[in-house]
């Protein structure tokens, strides 16, 4: 059983910064990536940023310059830095995991993000 918890989102004024974190716990022994998706009300879920376990990453354009993503093998996490949020930003962040080998991804229960203009 592989559990991925989020922690970082909150209230945060436009133009500020916010910092999310997932780690996995449990049985994966291999991980091919890990990123975050965010959904807003009334939208599609979409990637923001992922990033492969050799470290290569790619980003929403809308998040380009804004957003940095890394990761930390030794613990199984990924972290989300967020800087000049905007409010279109304001949505729910799921993170999820890639396994190596396997059948499915693994996803984290969210974390809301609302960023006040």
């Amino acid at each position: 059983q592989v559990q991925l918890v989020e922690s970082g989102g909150g209230l945060v004024q436009a133009g500020g910064s916010l910092r999310l974190s997932c780690a996995a716990s449990g049985s994966i022994f291999s991980i091919k990536a890990m990123g975050w998706y965010r959904q807003a009300e009334g939208k599609q879920r979409e990637l923001v940023a992922a990033i492969t376990w050799g470290g290569n990453t790619n980003y929403l354009d809308s998040v380009k310059g804004r957003f940095t993503i890394s990761r930390d093998t030794a613990k199984k996490s990924v972290d989300l830095q967020m800087n000049s949020l905007k409010a279109e930003d304001t949505a729910d962040y799921y993170c999820y995991l890639k396994p190596a080998y396997g059948l499915g991804d693994y996803w984290g229960q969210g974390t809301r993000v609302t960023v006040s203009s």
